[in-house]
Formats: structure tokens, sequence, C-alpha cells
């Protein structure tokens, strides 16, 4: 059905919202990555790099396992708004802990710190989940900004990161001023993105129209948010034009089981799960702590990470150009198997080459990733009804997760044979 002009209205703001709400499901999460320089200095002998992410993922990975299976029946709007809150607070505390430590460190505040990390995967699952399938059954370039916010979360930490260390580089206990400046920006921008969902998005006219749309088709999981975007019930135009697509064809308020939509969608599954176990076992855990010494000495890791995230960024922008969007399911698999062969690049270039082949690498690792990403989620959902969309979105993004732990496991490996 097409989008009437009225109900198109507020689209370039949607894509704008989007992105920054995109931002706002990794911006906490990326901020505790980015922050490795930091937590090394801080906890010198727990491994931070690697072991914040690995508790980190299960409590995501379990909350979305949780969460898929009962997708029909949450309200995603509830879901969502809960999500940015616990990315707010768990910032927060990031930042109380640091202050009421005087950044002493230790292992109490160690297990804060993990804790804390836990709460963001927690809030991570409600988020990624909830808004990849509230923007499966809307108009693809929502996804596509979505996902190229997420990506530019990195970006933005990484340069946020940057600037803040050198700006206290030179001062007594600069290190730590940075990442305090550094983790209250943090703060405000969750902050942001916990007004923006609640008081904007809903409101928008095409927005107000994909729900709409959906609710018609049988989904109970949009009618809160239809609800704030003051929409209790559909427009004469709009009941009319979801009555008589009921009514030439009854099946149309029928929907695919999750089981079915799975088979139907394996591959895409598998892709996914393939791009993230591999990323994960490289990045951040092997490039924070794996590397090597090099001229850039200190701010080695940091550039890596930095080059990982923008490059991610501009792979998930690429799939815009029709002509260079991959929409081969065979061929989205063979690009995500071959990715493998980064490991071995990888090691022998940690072993043997210098830090512009490093750099190169991780910009080829972070490219790929984003242009993958957006490939396969932007793709899967084509031809479902809202109802089904929205499960299928959810269940892309558990294996997503799935990929995520088993990557950042895997990460540990590389350990060996180094007094492991």
């Amino acid at each position: 059905m097409a989008v009437h002009s009225e109900n198109g209205k507020g689209k370039f703001t949607a894509i704008l919202v989007c992105w920054l709400l995109g931002n706002g499901c990794l911006f906490s999460w990326n901020s505790m990555l980015t922050l490795q320089d930091y937590f090394v200095n801080v906890f010198p002998n727990y491994h931070p790099a690697r072991v914040l992410t690995l508790v980190y993922q299960p409590f995501a990975l379990g909350t979305l396992a949780i969460l898929t299976y009962y997708e029909a029946k949450i309200n995603t709007r509830r879901r969502n708004l809960l999500g940015y809150f616990l990315f707010f607070m768990s910032s927060l505390v990031v930042v109380v802990l640091d202050l009421a430590t005087s950044g002493r460190g230790g292992i109490g505040t160690y297990i804060g710190i993990c804790i804390t990390s836990c709460v963001f995967g927690v809030a991570d699952a409600h988020v990624q989940g909830g808004m990849v399938g509230d923007l499966s059954f809307m108009c693809p370039e929502f996804m596509q900004s979505f996902l190229a916010g997420m990506a530019a979360s990195g970006a933005l930490t990484s340069a946020l990161r940057l600037i803040t260390k050198a700006a206290f580089e030179n001062s007594q206990n600069g290190l730590r001023k940075g990442a305090m400046l550094f983790l209250g920006i943090s703060v405000v921008f969750e902050l942001l993105c916990v007004l923006l969902y609640a008081y904007v998005f809903p409101k928008l006219p095409i927005v107000k129209h994909y729900r709409a749309k959906a609710a018609s088709e049988g989904s109970k999981t949009v009618s809160a948010d239809l609800a704030a975007g003051g929409m209790k019930t559909l427009s004469g135009e709009q009941a009319l034009d979801f009555l008589q697509a009921a009514e030439e064809d009854p099946k149309n308020m029928e929907r695919l089981t999750n089981k079915q939509l799975l088979f139907q969608n394996m591959d895409y599954a598998i892709t996914m799960f393939l791009i993230y176990v591999l990323t994960l076992s490289i990045f951040p855990g092997f490039l924070s702590e794996d590397t090597g010494k090099h001229s850039l000495g200190a701010w080695y890791a940091l550039v890596l990470i930095a080059m990982y995230n923008v490059w991610d960024l501009i792979g998930r922008y690429i799939p815009l150009l029709k002509c260079l969007k991959l929409k081969s399911r065979k061929g989205l698999i063979v690009v995500s198997l071959s990715r493998f062969l980064l490991i071995p690049c990888f090691y022998f270039t940690a072993k043997y080459g210098d830090q512009g082949y490093m750099i190169l690498l991780t910009s080829f690792l972070g490219l790929s990733n984003g242009y993958l990403t957006v490939c396969v989620l932007t793709a899967a959902p084509e031809g479902y009804k809202g109802p089904e969309q929205n499960a299928l979105g959810n269940l892309l993004v558990l294996f997503l997760a799935g990929g995520l732990f088993a990557g950042v496991t895997l990460d540990w490996l590389w350990l060996i044979g180094k007094g492991w």
C-alpha cells in the first residue's frame, strides 16, 4: 500500500530521529569500550577490555531470547522506553561509582562496573530488538538510518574520546578528567533519546501511518505508540483502505509463526551470526591488548577502535547506492564466510606487520561489518506483513546477539600462549 502524501509528512524528521535513536542504542556501551585506556589504567590486572564485554553479552542474549519469544504480546513503546532509561541510569551509575571512589579502582569498584555492564546488556536487548522490529514494517530508509546511527555512535564516541583525552593530556590526573567528561556527555545524550522516543517519534505522521497499517494487519505491539501519537483509532480514510485490503484477502489478518519465519529466513539468520562472531572475536579485545607496542604508544588502541568505528559507519551508507547493495542470499553467506580469512591476517600482522597494515585491516573489518549488517536487515523483511516483519526483525537481532556472545568468548583464545 502506498503512503498517502498527508501520511508521508515528517519522513526526513523520522530519518533523523531514527539516526539519533540508533546512536543512543550503542552510545553508552561504545563509551565503555572506548574508555578501555582508562579502565586498563584503573584495573590493570582484570582484563577489562575482555571481561566487561563478556559479562555484557550473556545478559543481552538471554534477555533478548525471552523478549523475542514473547514479542507479539509485548508493548513495544514500554520496551523501548525502558531500554533507553536503563542506558541513561547505567551511564549515570558509572560516573557516580568513579566519583565516589575518586578513581582509585579496586575489586569492589570493578564488580560495580561489571554489574553496570550487565544492565547495559539488558538495556541493549530491549532497545535493539524492539527498534529493529518496530522499524522493520516501516520504510527501509528508517532501518538504514537507525543502523547507521548505531555505527555513528562508535565513530562519535571515538572522536569524543580522542578530543577529551587530548584536552586533558597535560593536566594533573588528566586521564580521569577526560574520562569523566566523556561519560557525562553519554549521560546527557541517553536522556535526549528517552525524550525523543517518548514525545517526538510517535507523533510523526509517517510513523503513525505505518503503525496504523501494522495494527490493521493484527499487530498488538503498536497500540501504546499509536495512543501516544494521538491515534487511539484509525482515521476514516486509513480504516477504509485497510478494510478493503482485508476483504480482498482474508489471509491478510493471519501471520506466520516465529518458527515458520525462522525456517524461511535461516540463511539470513546464519549470516547475521557469522558477521558478528568474526567481528567480536577481534574487536575490541584483540585490538586493545594484542597488537603490540608501536610508535603511537597509548594512542594506538584508540586509533584502531576509531578506524573500525568510522569505516563501520561508512559501510552502512554504501547500500543506499542500489547498484552496490548485495541482495543475493547466497552471496551474503559467501561474503560473511570469506571474512574469516581476516583471522590469520590479523594474527600475522600483529606478529610481523607494522601499524599501517593493522589500521588497514581494522578499517576493512569495520567496513564489511557495517555493509553486510544493513544489507541483511533491510532485505529480509521485504514481502512480509507488519507483525511478521516485527517478529523477523527480533529473530535476526537474536542471532546477531548470539554472534556477539560467541565472538567475545572466542576472543579469549588470542591469550593462549601468553601466560593465560
